[in-house]
């Protein structure tokens, strides 16, 4: 488990300015918390507050009072709890509504989850909400005059705070945390004005931190989109600007170089297949061959390290879909149009469901992959793909997938400049997320820092 000190120290690394400390200060008897302000002290959050832990699921039953249900994913993706939010309508009987409905100040968390470092989550909950309940999965915690709700639900964010969480919840492929957990957890409390003077600092700060994050993501789509463009644009018009154009015959495609060609996705490649698709899971082992799903492929590029397996006699004998060094392998299912090469290391893997383009003589296997990867081919995707839970087309659907066709030459020209251009915007767009990721590195570490009293905010409060 990560120190809070630890997370002191990243703040004065990364902030300009230097946070001022507490004048005195006093061991608080726990290893991970270290030293905290000398007038605060570290009680247990069931002496400070009220902890329930939902009975409230999503079932509406005739009788009941017509409520909104405040839900796993209301708390996982907000902060805040408020009306703004769109609540899934449910039904509860008149104890759980006495029970679990959300007033000012009331604090959510995550009590189960998949994944460990899910668990505890917090939002509070920013405004009175009449008959608007505390869902399943969730606890609901009532603090006490003494306890602000803002603060506490910052102190669920901090490091330290937070891991006595991880470490208390029980499973394997599923975690939960006992109401006794979440009530024996240890909490440094600080004056109830003081609390409230560091909540408003870390509501102001984090809108900051948050609105820099904001910028960046946006900045990252605005590059992905002029990505894209350039890639539409070089694999449908080429690198010439002069060459004369021709009508495509297709109205929403336009015009094309006159001595290129127009060609459905079977003209093209010498064959055109899928992976297993029958039972694929039977043949997962954990060592051999990569076996690839949908979800290891990337945009141009396959991630193979945490890829499924298969042993290598399996992917031999399943000779359909084992994949060559410049195969291309495209998405069918859940994120549809998706299209990488097959590199050389990945040559004899084998792969479930995936669309499989075999490489041939007739084009340059990274040319195909930037048109499989364009506004031209995905559109032509959307247009056949069907599913509401999972999107995805058919093999008969992507045959007729049409691309228009330049020379051996002018392919490896277009592949060679787009592989340059989109390595400048990639290492951009990687530059952006590495500093978003160091925001929000920042943000919870100056978020665990003011609620151990690590840093004095009172005068950054008012």
């Amino acid at each position: 488990m990560k120190t809070v000190t630890e997370v002191t120290e990243r703040i004065e690394e990364a902030w300009p300015r230097r946070f001022r400390r507490y004048t005195e200060y006093k061991d608080s008897g726990i290893g991970w918390l270290g030293e905290i302000p000398l007038h605060w002290e570290v009680k247990r959050l069931k002496t400070m507050a009220s902890v329930q832990l939902s009975n409230v699921d999503k079932k509406s039953e005739e009788g009941q009072a017509r409520v909104k249900l405040c839900n796993y994913v209301d708390v996982y993706y907000n902060d805040r709890i408020t009306t703004e939010l769109e609540l899934m309508d449910s039904s509860a009987t008149g104890e759980q509504v006495r029970r679990f409905e959300l007033g000012a100040g009331d604090v959510l968390i995550t009590k189960d989850s998949e994944s460990w470092n899910d668990i505890a989550v917090p939002a509070v909950v920013a405004e009175d909400l009449k008959d608007v309940l505390c869902g399943y999965h969730l606890a609901h915690i009532k603090p006490r005059p003494s306890l602000n709700g803002p603060f506490l639900a910052r102190q669920f964010s901090a490091i330290g705070l937070r891991d006595q969480f991880h470490v208390s919840a029980n499973g394997i492929t599923r975690f939960g945390l006992s109401g006794s957990a979440i009530r024996t957890g240890l909490f440094p409390i600080a004056p109830i004005k003081e609390q409230r003077a560091i909540a408003a600092f870390l509501d102001r700060e984090t809108e900051k931190i948050d609105g820099l994050v904001a910028k960046k993501e946006r900045l990252i789509e605005l590059l992905q989109e002029r990505r894209t463009a350039l890639i539409t644009r070089t694999v449908t018009r080429g690198l010439d600007p002069n060459v004369p154009m021709n009508d495509s015959g297709v109205e929403w495609l336009g015009k094309i170089p006159a001595h290129w060609h127009l060609r459905p996705l079977k003209r093209v490649s010498p064959e055109i297949t899928v992976g297993v698709v029958v039972n694929p899971s039977t043949y997962v082992q954990t060592e051999g061959v990569p076996f690839l799903y949908g979800s290891d492929i990337r945009e141009g590029h396959i991630v193979a390290d945490g890829a499924r397996r298969m042993s290598e006699e399996d992917s031999k004998s399943l000779s359909k879909s084992c994949l060559r060094a410049g195969d291309l392998v495209c998405v069918r299912v859940g994120a549809p149009g998706i299209t990488a090469v097959v590199p050389p290391e990945l040559a004899g893997a084998n792969c479930a469901s995936v669309l499989i383009v075999r490489s041939g003589d007739s084009f340059d296997s990274h040319w195909l992959c930037y048109a499989m990867n364009s506004r031209l081919v995905r559109y032509q995707v959307e247009l056949v793909q069907y599913g509401a839970a999972q999107e995805q087309f058919n093999v008969a659907h992507a045959v007729e997938f049409f691309v228009p066709l330049a020379s051996w030459a002018e392919q490896r020209a277009i592949s060679a400049y787009l592989n340059h251009e989109t390595a400048k915007i990639d290492a951009l767009i990687a530059k952006i997320r590495q500093a978003i990721d160091h925001l929000k590195e920042f943000r919870t570490a100056l978020i665990s820092a003011a609620v151990t009293g690590k840093i004095d905010v009172r005068e950054e409060a008012s």
